[in-house]
């Protein structure tokens, strides 16, 4: 598959997580509650993607092209309760 066309497919990935979590009850009800408590809310929310092709080839998009560097990540505990209520698994 050109890269054209995997550059499109992970733009179109981005924008139905986007989609998704606009549309959800549980996200949209905890930011209502926060708004009717009196307080202004900015909600942003950053996903990075990144693809490498089999046997190695790194692909576009992927956050580790750039400088080859490996990336550690640290998830406190409200992260995990969001990414819980997402439904997606910090294991």
């Amino acid at each position: 598959m050109p890269d054209d066309a995997i550059g499109r497919i992970i733009r179109q990935l981005g924008e139905a997580i986007s989609e998704t979590l606009a549309e959800s009850a549980s996200i949209n009800g905890y930011l209502r509650e926060i708004r009717e408590a009196g307080y202004d809310l900015l909600l942003v929310i950053e996903a990075k993607i990144g693809s490498s092709q089999r046997g190695g080839k790194k692909g576009p998009g992927d956050p580790d092209s750039a400088t080859g560097e490996s990336v550690q990540l640290q998830i406190t505990p409200e992260d995990a309760r969001f990414l819980k209520s997402l439904k997606i698994s910090t294991d």
